[in-house]
């Protein structure tokens, strides 16, 4: 599927930009609980209540990539060092099966359900049967209907980490004209939707600030289902149809590493400049370090975030109800200068 866009946009067409309030874990005496890191991304949080033999349920909706098996090992580690049971159950990619999943989840008698939904409609209503069996819900890394019923989602700041990537390319290109192509997860995709939106506007105001005008060229947007082969076969296709793209901007680095080798066999890794706006995959983050046309990617933390869902289920057993709708993970750009600092050649992300 593909989404043209016109070649110059107008200020006055520029969308309007969301104001993005980043709400934090807390960690307060309410709660009774303190945290003691054990390991990199493991926390054992003092609990006023006894956490043995509580049971922490997980729902991925799939395994079939890094990020969702390093997330799915930060839950379960920070669960098991705080004494309580993991269960988990895999979407494998399909929402039919991601909701018999979690139905099992609830029978089972789960006593915190965290949940990473594969699409925000379909799984509205299997939160409201945890919702009937007492169970809260915590919604991670995606996100879901407003309908739904859940305690808070946790999740990077997604807005802000493509707003990063997209002023970091504009500043790269400056007045050089920019032809894009956009390689994005899956349609109608949250999380997916708000990085492009954060990536087109951190370009536009980049260049309003700086040339006073806007010159915005995406010349299509390809589906990659958040996978290698997909990124691969969506490259391809746009290298057919469009040959002079010289900026590829994308949702994820698992969009486009597939894309990489698609890009090398045409000849064009010297031609064409890479910019995720979300993730940090190690082997992005090596890319930025060795080439130079992989320019940036922004920081998703799979263990921050596994790490914090845990600590806001294990403050909800202890009785806090007060919490923001949204947590974020802070914000962060990897480029070439700082890009040692985070990469981790033993990490499974």
């Amino acid at each position: 599927m593909r989404n043209f866009l016109k070649k110059s946009v107008k200020p006055f067409l520029v969308m309007a930009i969301a104001v993005s309030m980043t709400g934090c874990i807390d960690k307060s005496n309410d709660a009774k609980a303190t945290d003691k890191t054990t390991s990199e991304g493991i926390t054992k949080t003092e609990s006023a209540k006894d956490l043995k033999g509580l049971k922490i349920g997980y729902c991925t909706p799939s395994l079939d990539a890094p990020y969702y098996q390093a997330l799915l090992t930060s839950i379960k580690e920070n669960t098991e060092v705080n004494g309580m049971e993991f269960l988990s159950a895999d979407g494998q990619g399909d929402i039919n099966k991601q909701i018999a999943a979690v139905e099992d989840l609830i029978t089972k008698g789960v006593d915190a359900l965290l949940l990473n939904p594969k699409d925000p409609m379909a799984l509205v209503a299997v939160t409201k049967v945890a919702k009937a069996a007492n169970i809260p819900v915590f919604i991670i890394d995606s996100s879901i209907d407003p309908s739904a019923y859940f305690v808070t989602t946790i999740q990077s700041n997604n807005l802000a980490n493509g707003q990063l990537a997209g002023e970091w390319v504009a500043k790269k290109f400056g007045s050089k004209k920019m032809k894009i192509a956009l390689l994005s997860g899956n349609a109608g995709n949250p999380v997916g939707a708000t990085r492009k939106q954060g990536l087109l506007q951190g370009i536009t105001e980049e260049q309003l600030r700086t040339l006073g005008y806007i010159d915005l060229n995406v010349v299509t947007q390809m589906y990659t289902e958040w996978t290698y082969a997909g990124g691969l076969k969506a490259m391809e296709d746009v290298l057919v149809a469009h040959p002079d793209v010289n900026v590829v901007i994308t949702e994820s680095d698992v969009c486009v590493l597939g894309a990489i080798k698609a890009i090398a066999q045409a000849g064009k890794t010297k031609d064409i400049l890479i910019v995720a706006g979300a993730d940090g995959q190690k082997e992005a983050i090596k890319y930025i370090m060795d080439t130079d046309f992989y320019g940036c990617t922004a920081m998703n933390s799979p263990v921050q975030i596994g790490k914090n869902a845990v600590e806001a289920a294990i403050q909800y057993i202890n009785g806090k109800r007060d919490f923001p709708k949204t947590s974020y993970t802070a914000p962060l750009l990897i480029t070439k200068e700082n890009a040692a600092q985070y990469y981790n050649p033993k990490a499974l992300f």
